[in-house]
């Protein structure tokens, strides 16, 4: 029997885990951002995902509404 394994252990953290792997390049100037990552904060009805990027600080946004 084979094992799933899986980037979080919620579904928030594979979003962003997701986020980190597929959402790095700066839609302001174009950068891959290979080595960062999204910040998350949690509200209580939202979660927030962040994401600045090192070359031009755009700030990228993700929001879910619970």
């Amino acid at each position: 029997m084979s094992v799933r394994r899986t980037m979080g252990t919620t579904a928030l953290d594979r979003l962003r885990a997701r986020y980190d792997a597929e959402e790095r390049i700066c839609g302001k100037c174009g950068y891959d951002d290979d080595e960062g990552g999204w910040q998350v904060e949690t509200t209580g009805s939202r979660v927030l995902y962040r994401h600045v990027c090192p070359s031009c600080g755009a700030i990228e946004r993700r929001e879910l509404r619970l």
